[in-house]
């Protein structure tokens, strides 16, 4: 399963990674690559959207499991994805990137190897499927 589709077919060059001898030397590089955020065209964001949530003041239900809370937003590039804890996903073409920056209240971030792994250590791969959790 993709969860982020690719939406190009160009290929990308990506930034070189710097080598692991210089990140364990200086701490204030390694401090600056863990705070950049994630780039590239596999790069994603997700933050955890507790509340409900009304797109033009209609309120956003899950048409899997009919939930109304407890969302997950997952933004990559310029597209925003809706996640319900049943692990039901689509794309919201009415949030864009600015809408998703402004519900950003915490810099705190945690980096994951993954989406998929991302998914599980939130509790966004159907495990808690009709469950809210507060």
């Amino acid at each position: 399963m993709t969860l982020v589709p690719r939406l190009t077919d160009r290929t990308v060059e990506l930034a070189p990674a710097l080598p692991s001898i210089l990140l364990a030397d200086d701490p204030l590089l390694q401090l600056r690559y863990e705070t950049q955020p994630p780039d590239g065209p596999s790069g994603a964001r997700c933050l955890t959207h507790p509340q409900e949530l009304a797109l033009r003041g209609i309120p956003v239900r899950c048409s899997a499991c009919r939930a109304r809370r407890d969302w997950l937003l997952i933004n990559q590039g310029r597209h925003v994805w809706v996640r319900c804890r049943c692990s039901n996903q689509w794309l919201e073409p009415e949030i864009t990137r600015a809408d998703y920056d402004a519900m950003i209240a915490t810099p705190q971030r945690t980096i994951y190897p993954s989406v998929e792994q991302g998914l599980i250590a939130m509790g966004f791969d159907g495990a808690f499927a009709g469950t809210y959790l507060e």
